[in-house]
Protein backbone atom coordinates (compact mmCIF):
# COMPACT_ATOMS: atom_id res chain seq x y z
CA UNK A 1 0.00 0.00 0.00
CA UNK A 2 1.15 3.12 -0.69
CA UNK A 3 -0.15 6.88 -0.53
CA UNK A 4 -1.22 9.34 -3.21
CA UNK A 5 -2.61 13.11 -3.26
CA UNK A 6 -5.98 13.70 -4.18
CA UNK A 7 -5.30 16.17 -6.80
CA UNK A 8 -2.76 13.48 -8.32
CA UNK A 9 0.36 15.83 -9.21
CA UNK A 10 2.41 14.45 -6.27
CA UNK A 11 4.49 10.88 -6.52
CA UNK A 12 2.73 8.27 -4.41
CA UNK A 13 4.50 8.16 -0.97
CA UNK A 14 5.03 5.79 1.87
CA UNK A 15 3.27 6.23 5.27
CA UNK A 16 6.37 7.12 6.92
CA UNK A 17 6.59 9.88 4.33
CA UNK A 18 2.75 10.72 4.11
CA UNK A 19 2.78 10.63 8.08
CA UNK A 20 5.31 13.56 8.41
CA UNK A 21 5.04 15.83 5.24
CA UNK A 22 0.85 16.26 6.32
CA UNK A 23 0.16 17.73 3.06
CA UNK A 24 0.97 16.44 -0.43
CA UNK A 25 3.58 18.55 -2.08
CA UNK A 26 0.85 19.52 -4.59
CA UNK A 27 -1.26 20.92 -1.68
CA UNK A 28 -3.53 17.66 -2.04
CA UNK A 29 -4.68 15.21 1.28
CA UNK A 30 -3.35 11.83 1.15
CA UNK A 31 -5.84 9.01 0.45
CA UNK A 32 -4.29 4.99 1.05
CA UNK A 33 -3.87 3.43 -3.10
CA UNK A 34 -5.22 1.15 -3.51
CA UNK A 35 -8.19 1.50 -1.27
CA UNK A 36 -8.26 -0.78 1.22
CA UNK A 37 -10.92 -3.80 0.95
CA UNK A 38 -12.22 -5.90 3.57
CA UNK A 39 -12.46 -9.37 3.16
CA UNK A 40 -15.22 -11.53 3.56
CA UNK A 41 -13.65 -13.34 7.00
CA UNK A 42 -12.68 -9.84 8.06
CA UNK A 43 -16.21 -8.28 8.04
CA UNK A 44 -16.94 -11.76 10.02
CA UNK A 45 -14.47 -11.16 12.43
CA UNK A 46 -15.90 -7.71 12.84
CA UNK A 47 -19.23 -9.04 13.47
CA UNK A 48 -18.52 -11.58 15.65
CA UNK A 49 -15.38 -9.93 17.88
CA UNK A 50 -14.82 -7.33 20.80
CA UNK A 51 -14.18 -4.00 20.16
CA UNK A 52 -10.38 -3.95 20.36
CA UNK A 53 -10.77 -7.37 18.31
CA UNK A 54 -13.11 -5.61 15.63
CA UNK A 55 -10.39 -1.89 15.75
CA UNK A 56 -7.08 -4.43 15.14
CA UNK A 57 -9.24 -6.01 12.04
CA UNK A 58 -9.64 -2.51 10.43
CA UNK A 59 -6.69 -1.03 11.46
CA UNK A 60 -4.28 -3.99 9.66
CA UNK A 61 -6.56 -3.47 6.59
CA UNK A 62 -6.20 0.26 6.55
CA UNK A 63 -2.33 0.01 7.26
CA UNK A 64 -1.62 -2.89 5.25
CA UNK A 65 2.20 -3.78 4.49
CA UNK A 66 3.25 -0.57 6.03
CA UNK A 67 4.64 -1.95 9.17
CA UNK A 68 5.45 -4.96 11.43
CA UNK A 69 1.47 -6.19 12.20
CA UNK A 70 2.63 -6.60 15.92
CA UNK A 71 4.13 -2.81 15.97
CA UNK A 72 0.51 -1.93 14.48
CA UNK A 73 -1.32 -3.80 16.71
CA UNK A 74 0.59 -2.48 19.60
CA UNK A 75 -0.19 0.66 19.27
CA UNK A 76 -3.58 0.16 18.32
CA UNK A 77 -4.30 -1.43 21.52
CA UNK A 78 -2.65 1.61 23.40
CA UNK A 79 -4.04 4.33 21.84
CA UNK A 80 -7.95 3.13 21.12
CA UNK A 81 -8.44 1.54 24.86
CA UNK A 82 -11.09 3.49 25.63
CA UNK A 83 -14.98 2.59 25.59
CA UNK A 84 -17.43 3.74 22.91
CA UNK A 85 -20.72 3.23 25.07
CA UNK A 86 -24.65 3.00 22.61
CA UNK A 87 -27.46 4.49 24.14
CA UNK A 88 -31.22 3.61 22.61
CA UNK A 89 -32.95 7.13 22.93
CA UNK A 90 -35.87 6.65 20.69
CA UNK A 91 -37.54 3.42 18.49
CA UNK A 92 -35.65 4.83 15.83
CA UNK A 93 -32.59 7.06 17.24
CA UNK A 94 -29.38 5.68 18.97
CA UNK A 95 -26.48 7.87 20.40
CA UNK A 96 -22.81 6.37 19.61
CA UNK A 97 -20.58 8.26 22.83
CA UNK A 98 -17.12 8.81 21.64
CA UNK A 99 -16.01 10.79 24.20
CA UNK A 100 -14.60 8.80 26.76
CA UNK A 101 -11.46 9.21 25.80
CA UNK A 102 -8.44 11.33 27.74
CA UNK A 103 -10.03 14.60 26.25
CA UNK A 104 -13.25 14.31 26.22
CA UNK A 105 -13.93 14.16 22.24
CA UNK A 106 -13.68 11.78 19.39
CA UNK A 107 -10.46 13.90 18.07
CA UNK A 108 -8.89 11.21 20.75
CA UNK A 109 -9.37 8.08 18.57
CA UNK A 110 -7.10 9.77 15.67
CA UNK A 111 -4.74 12.05 17.93
CA UNK A 112 -3.52 9.27 19.69
CA UNK A 113 -3.30 6.47 17.35
CA UNK A 114 -1.42 8.75 15.03
CA UNK A 115 1.39 10.22 17.99
CA UNK A 116 1.48 6.31 18.28
CA UNK A 117 2.74 6.12 14.37
CA UNK A 118 5.00 9.04 14.59
CA UNK A 119 6.62 8.15 17.93
CA UNK A 120 7.72 4.71 15.98
CA UNK A 121 9.11 5.75 13.03
CA UNK A 122 10.91 8.95 15.04
CA UNK A 123 13.13 6.07 16.37
CA UNK A 124 16.24 6.56 15.92
CA UNK A 125 15.47 9.95 14.20
CA UNK A 126 17.89 13.15 15.35
CA UNK A 127 15.63 15.77 13.39
CA UNK A 128 13.20 17.85 14.63
CA UNK A 129 9.22 17.05 14.55
CA UNK A 130 7.17 20.11 14.69
CA UNK A 131 3.50 18.45 14.82
CA UNK A 132 1.64 22.05 13.96
CA UNK A 133 -2.05 21.72 13.85
CA UNK A 134 -5.05 23.88 13.75
CA UNK A 135 -7.81 23.96 15.99
CA UNK A 136 -11.64 25.44 16.03
CA UNK A 137 -12.19 23.41 19.62
CA UNK A 138 -11.90 20.03 20.32
CA UNK A 139 -8.27 18.99 18.10
CA UNK A 140 -5.97 20.89 19.62
CA UNK A 141 -6.91 19.01 23.46
CA UNK A 142 -6.33 16.06 21.25
CA UNK A 143 -3.36 16.68 19.85
CA UNK A 144 -1.86 18.08 22.35
CA UNK A 145 -2.42 15.73 25.03
CA UNK A 146 -1.54 12.97 22.74
CA UNK A 147 2.22 14.28 22.09
CA UNK A 148 2.31 15.73 25.48
CA UNK A 149 5.86 14.97 26.88
CA UNK A 150 7.16 13.02 23.66
CA UNK A 151 11.00 12.79 22.74
CA UNK A 152 12.28 15.21 19.81
CA UNK A 153 8.19 16.24 18.68
CA UNK A 154 7.40 19.94 19.43
CA UNK A 155 3.41 20.89 19.26
CA UNK A 156 1.97 23.70 17.73
CA UNK A 157 -1.65 24.77 18.54
CA UNK A 158 -3.06 27.46 16.52
CA UNK A 159 -6.59 28.48 17.36
CA UNK A 160 -9.17 31.66 16.90
CA UNK A 161 -9.09 33.95 19.83
CA UNK A 162 -12.06 34.09 21.70
CA UNK A 163 -13.48 31.10 19.55
CA UNK A 164 -13.29 28.04 21.29
CA UNK A 165 -14.42 27.23 25.06
CA UNK A 166 -12.82 28.02 27.88
CA UNK A 167 -12.28 24.59 28.89
CA UNK A 168 -11.80 23.80 25.79
CA UNK A 169 -8.74 26.43 25.84
CA UNK A 170 -7.19 24.83 29.03
CA UNK A 171 -6.72 21.75 27.29
CA UNK A 172 -4.14 22.69 25.39
CA UNK A 173 -2.88 25.86 26.59
CA UNK A 174 -2.07 24.74 30.03
CA UNK A 175 0.17 21.55 29.54
CA UNK A 176 3.49 23.63 28.63
CA UNK A 177 6.95 21.64 28.20
CA UNK A 178 6.71 20.94 24.31
CA UNK A 179 3.36 22.12 23.86
CA UNK A 180 2.61 25.73 22.43
CA UNK A 181 -0.66 27.37 21.94
CA UNK A 182 -0.83 30.29 19.86
CA UNK A 183 -4.26 32.50 19.52
CA UNK A 184 -4.55 33.75 16.43
CA UNK A 185 -6.43 37.28 15.71
CA UNK A 186 -9.02 36.07 13.11
CA UNK A 187 -11.30 32.83 12.62
CA UNK A 188 -10.42 28.89 12.37
CA UNK A 189 -10.14 29.48 8.17
CA UNK A 190 -7.39 31.60 8.90
CA UNK A 191 -5.58 29.17 11.19
CA UNK A 192 -6.23 26.40 8.67
CA UNK A 193 -5.02 28.54 6.14
CA UNK A 194 -2.07 29.36 8.03
CA UNK A 195 -1.01 25.65 8.62
CA UNK A 196 -1.42 25.05 4.92
CA UNK A 197 0.64 28.35 3.91
CA UNK A 198 3.53 27.03 6.33
CA UNK A 199 3.46 23.29 4.90
CA UNK A 200 3.71 24.43 1.39
CA UNK A 201 6.75 26.78 2.11
CA UNK A 202 8.84 23.86 2.11
CA UNK A 203 12.23 25.92 3.44
CA UNK A 204 10.50 26.25 6.61
CA UNK A 205 8.83 23.06 6.88
CA UNK A 206 12.20 20.96 6.00
CA UNK A 207 13.93 23.34 8.66
CA UNK A 208 11.41 22.46 11.19
CA UNK A 209 10.25 18.94 10.36
CA UNK A 210 6.89 20.56 10.15
CA UNK A 211 3.91 18.28 9.76
CA UNK A 212 -0.06 18.29 10.44
CA UNK A 213 -2.02 16.78 13.04
CA UNK A 214 -5.24 17.70 11.73
CA UNK A 215 -7.46 15.21 10.02
CA UNK A 216 -6.06 16.65 6.82
CA UNK A 217 -2.80 14.39 8.11
CA UNK A 218 -3.34 10.66 6.64
CA UNK A 219 -2.61 9.29 10.00
CA UNK A 220 -5.30 10.55 11.99
CA UNK A 221 -8.21 10.64 9.61
CA UNK A 222 -7.76 6.72 9.09
CA UNK A 223 -8.13 5.51 12.71
CA UNK A 224 -11.52 6.88 12.49
CA UNK A 225 -12.91 4.31 10.16
CA UNK A 226 -12.65 2.15 13.35
CA UNK A 227 -15.72 3.64 15.36
CA UNK A 228 -18.23 3.32 12.36
CA UNK A 229 -17.29 -0.55 11.98
CA UNK A 230 -18.00 -0.85 16.07
CA UNK A 231 -21.76 0.78 15.18
CA UNK A 232 -22.29 -1.43 12.86
CA UNK A 233 -21.36 -4.01 14.73
CA UNK A 234 -23.26 -3.01 17.74
CA UNK A 235 -26.35 -2.71 15.33
CA UNK A 236 -25.79 -5.95 13.25
CA UNK A 237 -29.16 -7.54 14.30
CA UNK A 238 -31.27 -4.17 13.65
CA UNK A 239 -29.77 -4.34 10.29
CA UNK A 240 -31.37 -7.39 9.70
CA UNK A 241 -35.33 -6.53 10.92
CA UNK A 242 -34.61 -3.16 9.12
CA UNK A 243 -33.77 -1.34 5.51
CA UNK A 244 -30.83 0.55 6.58
CA UNK A 245 -28.77 2.83 9.31
CA UNK A 246 -29.02 6.49 8.93
CA UNK A 247 -25.44 7.44 10.12
CA UNK A 248 -25.66 11.37 11.25
CA UNK A 249 -22.06 12.76 11.54
CA UNK A 250 -21.52 16.58 13.08
CA UNK A 251 -19.75 18.10 10.53
CA UNK A 252 -17.24 20.73 10.35
CA UNK A 253 -14.15 20.19 8.55
CA UNK A 254 -15.69 16.60 7.27
CA UNK A 255 -12.95 14.52 8.29
CA UNK A 256 -15.12 12.45 10.24
CA UNK A 257 -17.85 12.16 7.30
CA UNK A 258 -14.85 11.07 4.91
CA UNK A 259 -13.77 8.14 7.36
CA UNK A 260 -17.20 6.57 7.26
CA UNK A 261 -17.87 7.49 3.61
CA UNK A 262 -14.39 5.23 3.70
CA UNK A 263 -15.48 2.29 6.15
CA UNK A 264 -18.67 1.99 3.78
CA UNK A 265 -16.16 1.67 0.79
CA UNK A 266 -14.44 -1.07 2.30
CA UNK A 267 -17.51 -3.41 2.57
CA UNK A 268 -19.63 -1.57 5.29
CA UNK A 269 -23.00 -2.48 3.68
CA UNK A 270 -26.77 -1.44 4.33
CA UNK A 271 -25.37 2.18 6.02
CA UNK A 272 -25.93 6.12 4.26
CA UNK A 273 -25.03 8.85 5.76
CA UNK A 274 -26.46 12.51 6.97
CA UNK A 275 -23.92 15.37 6.92
CA UNK A 276 -24.92 17.89 9.95
CA UNK A 277 -23.74 21.11 9.86
CA UNK A 278 -24.59 24.35 11.64
CA UNK A 279 -25.08 27.47 9.99
CA UNK A 280 -22.21 26.46 7.94
CA UNK A 281 -24.12 24.74 4.73
CA UNK A 282 -21.37 24.76 2.40
CA UNK A 283 -21.43 20.84 2.27
CA UNK A 284 -25.41 20.75 2.45
CA UNK A 285 -25.71 23.34 -0.18
CA UNK A 286 -23.32 21.43 -2.66
CA UNK A 287 -24.94 18.24 -3.06
CA UNK A 288 -28.55 19.70 -3.81
CA UNK A 289 -26.87 22.59 -6.38
CA UNK A 290 -23.87 20.69 -7.66
CA UNK A 291 -22.53 24.44 -6.62
CA UNK A 292 -19.67 24.38 -4.38
CA UNK A 293 -19.33 28.20 -2.50
CA UNK A 294 -17.31 28.22 0.86
CA UNK A 295 -17.72 31.50 2.62
CA UNK A 296 -16.28 32.97 5.87
CA UNK A 297 -17.11 31.18 8.91
CA UNK A 298 -18.92 32.78 11.42
CA UNK A 299 -19.25 31.98 15.49
CA UNK A 300 -22.32 29.40 16.27
CA UNK A 301 -23.14 27.33 19.59
CA UNK A 302 -21.37 24.36 18.12
CA UNK A 303 -18.06 26.15 17.90
CA UNK A 304 -15.78 22.95 16.67
CA UNK A 305 -17.96 23.30 13.06
CA UNK A 306 -17.20 26.38 12.44
CA UNK A 307 -15.72 25.64 9.22
CA UNK A 308 -16.59 27.50 5.76
CA UNK A 309 -14.47 25.80 4.07
CA UNK A 310 -14.19 22.25 4.61
CA UNK A 311 -10.63 20.51 3.75
CA UNK A 312 -11.77 16.90 3.63
CA UNK A 313 -14.43 17.71 1.26
CA UNK A 314 -11.46 16.77 -1.10
CA UNK A 315 -10.91 12.99 -0.09
CA UNK A 316 -14.89 12.76 -0.13
CA UNK A 317 -14.66 13.64 -3.69
CA UNK A 318 -12.03 11.85 -4.49
CA UNK A 319 -13.59 8.79 -2.80
CA UNK A 320 -16.25 9.43 -5.35
CA UNK A 321 -14.23 10.04 -8.02
CA UNK A 322 -15.92 13.30 -8.40
CA UNK A 323 -19.45 11.59 -8.91
CA UNK A 324 -21.73 14.00 -7.71
CA UNK A 325 -24.90 11.81 -8.44
CA UNK A 326 -22.93 8.66 -6.95
CA UNK A 327 -22.27 10.87 -3.64
CA UNK A 328 -25.93 11.91 -3.43
CA UNK A 329 -26.92 8.09 -3.32
CA UNK A 330 -24.99 7.74 -0.10
CA UNK A 331 -24.94 11.14 1.57
CA UNK A 332 -27.77 13.84 2.25
CA UNK A 333 -27.15 16.86 4.37
CA UNK A 334 -29.02 19.44 6.89
CA UNK A 335 -28.27 22.66 8.47
CA UNK A 336 -29.11 23.32 11.75
CA UNK A 337 -29.69 27.20 13.43
CA UNK A 338 -28.75 27.72 17.02
CA UNK A 339 -32.34 27.90 17.97
CA UNK A 340 -32.78 24.20 16.88
CA UNK A 341 -29.75 23.19 19.01
CA UNK A 342 -31.02 25.04 22.20
CA UNK A 343 -34.37 23.41 21.65
CA UNK A 344 -32.76 19.89 21.28
CA UNK A 345 -30.71 20.12 24.08
CA UNK A 346 -33.95 20.51 26.03
CA UNK A 347 -36.20 18.28 24.28
CA UNK A 348 -33.89 15.46 24.19
CA UNK A 349 -32.81 15.93 27.91
CA UNK A 350 -36.86 16.14 29.24
CA UNK A 351 -37.75 13.02 27.13
CA UNK A 352 -34.94 10.64 27.54
CA UNK A 353 -32.62 12.03 30.53
CA UNK A 354 -29.56 12.02 28.12
CA UNK A 355 -27.44 15.45 28.23
CA UNK A 356 -26.16 16.43 24.36
CA UNK A 357 -23.23 18.85 24.07
CA UNK A 358 -24.30 20.90 21.07
CA UNK A 359 -22.45 19.21 18.28
CA UNK A 360 -24.42 16.26 19.23
CA UNK A 361 -27.58 18.28 19.53
CA UNK A 362 -27.03 19.34 15.55
CA UNK A 363 -26.79 15.74 14.63
CA UNK A 364 -29.67 14.67 16.77
CA UNK A 365 -31.92 17.45 15.17
CA UNK A 366 -31.07 16.64 11.70
CA UNK A 367 -31.16 12.69 12.35
CA UNK A 368 -34.86 13.57 13.72
CA UNK A 369 -35.63 15.65 10.58
CA UNK A 370 -34.55 13.33 8.08
CA UNK A 371 -35.70 10.10 9.47
CA UNK A 372 -39.19 11.79 9.42
CA UNK A 373 -39.50 10.43 5.47
CA UNK A 374 -37.87 6.87 6.45
CA UNK A 375 -39.79 4.96 8.77
CA UNK A 376 -38.05 1.97 8.14
CA UNK A 377 -34.80 2.82 8.82
CA UNK A 378 -32.77 3.43 12.48
CA UNK A 379 -30.24 6.30 12.75
CA UNK A 380 -27.26 6.44 14.68
CA UNK A 381 -26.03 10.06 15.82
CA UNK A 382 -21.66 10.52 16.72
CA UNK A 383 -21.85 12.26 20.07
CA UNK A 384 -18.68 13.75 19.33
CA UNK A 385 -17.77 15.52 22.65
CA UNK A 386 -19.13 15.47 26.26
CA UNK A 387 -21.48 17.68 27.22
CA UNK A 388 -19.67 19.44 30.11
CA UNK A 389 -17.09 20.90 27.62
CA UNK A 390 -19.45 23.34 26.38
CA UNK A 391 -21.16 24.05 30.04
CA UNK A 392 -21.54 27.80 29.00
CA UNK A 393 -23.75 26.77 26.80
CA UNK A 394 -25.70 23.68 28.16
CA UNK A 395 -26.35 24.58 31.42
CA UNK A 396 -28.37 27.80 30.63
CA UNK A 397 -30.66 25.39 29.13
CA UNK A 398 -31.23 22.97 31.20
CA UNK A 399 -31.10 25.44 34.18
CA UNK A 400 -28.34 22.90 35.55
CA UNK A 401 -24.82 22.20 36.31
CA UNK A 402 -23.31 19.04 34.70
CA UNK A 403 -20.35 17.18 36.24
CA UNK A 404 -17.29 17.42 34.72
CA UNK A 405 -15.13 14.47 34.15
CA UNK A 406 -12.07 14.25 36.16
CA UNK A 407 -9.61 14.82 33.24
CA UNK A 408 -11.28 18.05 32.34
CA UNK A 409 -11.39 19.26 35.78
CA UNK A 410 -8.12 18.90 36.59
CA UNK A 411 -6.62 20.79 33.50
CA UNK A 412 -8.88 23.82 35.12
CA UNK A 413 -6.25 24.17 37.87
CA UNK A 414 -3.52 24.77 35.94
CA UNK A 415 -2.69 28.22 34.49
CA UNK A 416 -2.95 28.54 30.76
CA UNK A 417 0.07 29.59 28.76
CA UNK A 418 -1.25 31.35 25.24
CA UNK A 419 0.78 33.89 22.45
CA UNK A 420 -1.47 35.98 20.65
CA UNK A 421 -0.26 36.21 16.83
CA UNK A 422 -1.56 38.18 13.42
CA UNK A 423 -3.28 35.81 11.11
CA UNK A 424 -0.20 35.78 8.85
CA UNK A 425 2.86 33.52 7.88
CA UNK A 426 5.65 35.93 8.40
CA UNK A 427 3.76 36.36 12.23
CA UNK A 428 3.97 32.48 12.86
CA UNK A 429 6.94 31.98 10.91
CA UNK A 430 8.35 34.51 13.53
CA UNK A 431 7.01 31.89 16.77
CA UNK A 432 8.53 28.42 15.46
CA UNK A 433 11.73 29.61 14.45
CA UNK A 434 12.04 30.83 18.01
Amino acid sequence: MHFVSTLGRSAPASLEDSLFRGLAPDGGLYMPAPLPQLTLPSLERIHSGTWPERAREVVRSLFQGTMEPQVLDSICARALDFPLPMARLTDQIYVLELFHGPTQAFKDFGARFMAGLMSHFREGRDSPTTVLTATSGDTGGAVAQAFAGKSGIQVVVLFPEGRVTPRQERQFSTLGGNVVALAVQGDFDDCQRLAKEAFQNRALADSLGLTSANSINVGRFLPQTTYFFELWAQLRQELLNRTRILISVPSGNFGNLAAGLLAKSMGMAGVSFLAATNKHDTVPEYLVTGELRTRPSIQTLSTAMDVGSPSNLNRILHLYQNDLSALRKDVVGRSISDEETRACIRKVHDETGHILDPHSAVGYMALEKELKGRPKEIGVVLATAHPAKFAEVVEPVLGQEIPMPPELAACLEREPKVTPIEPNLEALREVLQS
